[in-house]
């Protein structure tokens, strides 16, 4: 594929300052299924979020990132904004209101897209954010990039007016803005489709990511079945070219579209991903693992990935290979959030024989 002049989208911007990740921090508890969570009384708990995910993984890749949320000013709070502190991810922007941190539930061994999680994510603090608690112009001060993903509308019908006024003071700064297009069934609960919501964020965005079935269900973005139906990467990848021409065309800020592409294999995993701009694709290296250790978080390993190799403005190969490996190595850790160093990813690389490595 062509290489593609990724750096044009940062180029009139002051891109070296903070990257600022916006969502809700998340309590997963992670049951063994069999009642042995019950007869062991023990239930493992691991701190996540989608946009918490990518901030810690930008961390480790020696990125300066805040992080932003609303949690309950208790003791909870504090011991985890100590944690985030210790691994270099900035809390104060955090906003300390409400009485409840949102939690799920999910079998050891599942994914979010699996029937058995369960969102107890009600009037907890971040849900309840109304537009005008939060000072953006300041929050933003000395940041250049803005991320948040389509968990956070998904939440109830004031959850998208507090999206829409941090990306109106984060457009009206300069920053470059990107979204993960994650899609939840279980959300989107209030009365409003997604493709009621998102279209109106996502106009806002410089860099969007998703795949070919979450633009269609967020987006409305059209399914091409007769490409679907082939089963073939040389297909996927097309549709992933044509469904990104199409995001491009109805949103005029938008000039990155990142697709991934990951398949089940018996207890394994195929997976490549590929990056359009209006120039052209780039295509990873294809990755693929007989063993899954942990599905979860991946994806926003993947968007860090992203960000992280826009950012150090890398070709469009580089940043392809990086985000794939990244969200490739996640697979095999056990925890929300990854804690791959930037040498782990490059080392993945290296196997699967990547060109160049990053730095």
């Amino acid at each position: 594929m062509s290489e593609i002049n990724n750096t044009s989208i940062l180029s009139a911007k002051n891109k070296k300052q903070t990257v600022f990740c916006f969502g809700e921090l998340l309590l997963r508890m992670s049951p063994s299924l069999g009642r042995q969570w019950i007869h062991s009384n023990q239930m493992p708990v691991y701190i996540g979020g989608a946009e918490l995910n990518v901030a810690t993984a930008l961390a480790n890749w020696n990125i300066p990132v805040a992080y932003s949320t609303a949690l309950p000013p208790h003791y909870l709070s504090e011991e985890i904004l100590e944690e985030l502190k210790s691994k270099n991810i900035g809390t104060d922007r955090v906003h300390l209101s409400g009485n409840r941190i949102g939690t799920y539930y999910l079998p050891q061994g599942a994914d979010l897209k699996n029937a058995g999680v369960i969102y107890d994510r009600a009037y907890s603090s971040f849900a309840e954010l109304k537009p005008g608690m939060i000072d953006w112009n300041k929050y933003l001060d000395g940041c250049s990039w803005f991320h948040f993903s389509a968990i956070s509308p998904a939440l109830n019908e004031i959850a998208p007016a507090v999206c829409e006024e941090a990306l109106k003071a984060a457009k009206a700064k300069g920053l470059i803005i990107s979204v993960d297009l994650n899609y939840r069934a279980k959300l989107w609960k209030y009365g409003k489709a997604p493709v009621e919501i998102m279209p109106l964020l996502t106009e806002y965005c410089d860099v969007v990511m998703g795949n070919i079935w979450s633009a269609a269900q967020l987006l409305g973005t059209p399914l091409d079945q007769s490409l679907i139906d082939r089963n073939q990467k040389e297909a996927y990848l097309e549709h992933g070219r044509k469904t990104s021409l199409a995001i491009m065309d109805a949103f005029s800020s938008c000039q990155v579209v990142a697709n991934t592409f990951r398949f089940d294999a018996g207890e394994g995993i195929r997976y490549y991903a590929a990056l359009d701009t209006r120039q052209g694709q780039s295509v990873s290296l294809e990755l693929a693992t007989d063993k899954v250790v942990d599905k979860i978080g991946s994806g926003d390993c993947f968007m860090a990935g992203l960000i992280y190799g826009l950012y150090k403005e890398h070709t469009s190969s580089q940043v392809i290979d990086f985000a794939a490996a990244a969200a490739f190595g996640k697979l095999q850790e056990k925890s929300d959030a990854t804690s791959q160093r930037i040498e782990n990813v490059n080392e993945i690389l290296r196997k699967y024989g990547a060109a160049d490595v990053h730095h």
